[in-house]
């Protein structure tokens, strides 16, 4: 369910107009505690003890710290889980949001801000940023399938692009990458051990900065823009795609190979950089680039729509 919006308005009065509650959603204007909502203040332990034990027995518990901290909170929500009580946070600055959103994974179910227009704004993008975010893990996208690989060569030395995110990627997980958007192949994530090298299970080394990535709201983007914060589709080889944000984008010199590959009517390309780390997955297992040779057979995604600034329409665009 979306997180609501509440609206302190115990010393200002009733919000002005109702075209300002419809148009931020607002879902309810708080007076002070009522039969179903619970109102706890939190100013040590003893408050924590208070709202949880009030959980089961109200349908809301409103939480309002003193000084902000986020581990009553998480204890409040582990606590409420299954138990048919929800949980709302008092928020009076904006840089509390993100913390109170994602607390436990799963956030809180109502925010409660002061009648403050620039704070109304700030929750209410949060909300719909939250509910994209949902939405993207449901995007749907077209099937993987292996493309057989038709050339490789060196091409010289280039620029190119680590994407480390800030979480660990499994086994089997990596990103969609190349040069045309209609054909991206799927680059392994640096989870798999080597003699040489640890592993680096946030790290996909991306190859070329001019190639395309599949971002997580099912967009393409260039290499190139790509911008730490930003939510990148990590997809694992059964075609399970999840959305995951950048935390830093590493670009150095190294010497690159090309891979050309087929599937059909459709041709794909990819620059990537010559080292034993950075793997495909073949019909057989994995293949680094150091291994891959012509007649292979790599997981790729074929994808007929053109695309103009990342988005998908119909049409047609021819790219070589």
């Amino acid at each position: 369910m979306p997180v609501e919006l509440w609206v302190d308005v115990r010393n200002s009065g009733l919000l002005r107009g109702d075209e300002t509650k419809k148009k931020y959603g607002i879902l309810r204007e708080w007076r002070g505690p009522t039969g179903e909502v619970a109102h706890v203040l939190i100013e040590g332990p003893e408050g924590q003890n208070e709202a949880i034990s009030h959980i089961g027995t109200v349908e809301w518990i409103l939480v309002e710290c003193m000084d902000w901290t986020m581990i009553p909170l998480e204890n409040i929500i582990s606590y409420s889980f299954g138990t048919g009580t929800k949980i709302a946070a008092a928020v009076s600055s904006e840089k509390d949001l993100n913390g109170v959103f994602h607390a436990l994974e799963h956030g809180v179910d109502a925010i409660m801000v002061p009648p403050n227009i620039a704070m109304i704004k700030a929750v209410h993008a949060e909300i719909e940023n939250k509910v994209k975010s949902e939405v993207e893990e449901e995007y749907e996208r077209p099937p993987l399938s292996y493309s057989e690989v038709t050339e490789v060569r060196q091409v010289g030395v280039g620029e190119r692009v680590c994407i480390d995110l800030i979480e660990r990627m499994e086994n089997r997980e990596g990103m969609l990458i190349g040069s045309l958007a209609n054909a991206l192949m799927f680059i392994h994530g640096e989870t798999v051990p080597s003699q040489y090298v640890p592993v680096r299970p946030f790290r996909v080394n991306a190859g070329s900065i001019h190639s395309y990535c599949l971002m997580a709201d099912g967009r393409t983007k260039y290499l190139s823009e790509l911008k730490s914060g930003e939510r990148i589709a990590v997809v694992n080889s059964n075609g399970d795609v999840r959305g995951s944000v950048i935390g830093r984008l590493k670009i150095e010199r190294r010497p690159f190979v090309m891979i050309n590959y087929r599937c059909g009517e459709i041709n794909g390309q990819i620059i990537l950089q010559q080292a034993e780390t950075i793997r495909m997955i073949g019909e057989k297992g994995m293949i680094s680039t150091t291994e891959v040779k012509v007649g292979d057979k790599v997981l790729t995604r074929l994808d007929g729509q053109m695309r103009h600034i990342g988005r998908g329409l119909q049409g047609t665009m021819i790219e070589r």
